[in-house]
């Protein structure tokens, strides 16, 4: 845990943060600002809360190119949300979509010699196996080295994910995030 200048706190895990504030001479404030990428992949319109479990789904704890993250910026979609600017990857759809489990409003942009080249909206899968935790604790993945595997179904508009092994349905909200320690 780093503590900035302006009081406020940033952590790094293993992860290239970025910040450069700039004068902002019309409101007297100071704007962060995150700069472009030449090539890549924007994550836009995340939940603040959930940037962490993005960051996990998409394993960029152990990503190799830059990555560029911001948390708590102004939406006003979302009241705050978070960014992440990962260079020189493009990421296949059915890593994307793993992305809607906990941010299904995020907006993903292509970048090539930046400019937007694409835009994807998500799509929850039908499937999702070994990245959310089963949240039976008397699942056979919980205590077995199984892998988990649910389906996703929906009730009254909420995700809801049915175990494959106990059969168990888990909301959307409840959702745990495997990671790797």
């Amino acid at each position: 845990r780093n503590v900035r200048k302006d009081g406020n706190h940033c952590i790094s895990v293993g992860l290239q943060i970025i910040y450069r504030e700039e004068r902002n001479m019309e409101k007297g404030g100071k704007k962060l600002i995150v700069s472009a990428i030449e090539n890549g992949t924007v994550f836009d319109h995340i939940p603040a809360n959930q940037l962490f479990k993005v960051i996990s789904i998409l394993g960029l704890q152990d990503c190799q190119n830059q990555v560029t993250f911001g948390t708590n910026l102004d939406s006003k979609l979302l009241g705050k949300k978070a960014i992440i600017k990962v260079s020189d990857r493009f990421f296949e759809e059915t890593e994307i979509n793993k992305v809607a489990l906990v941010a299904p409003e995020a907006k993903i942009n292509i970048i090539k010699n930046f400019e937007v080249v694409e835009k994807k909206v998500l799509r929850v899968p039908d499937e999702i196996v070994g990245i959310v935790k089963c949240a039976n604790p008397k699942c056979i993945t919980n205590h077995q080295p199984v892998t988990t595997r649910f389906t996703t179904e929906y009730e009254d508009s909420v995700l809801k994910l049915h175990c494959h092994y106990c059969e168990k349905n888990t909301s959307s909200h409840k959702l745990k995030i495997i990671t790797e320690n």
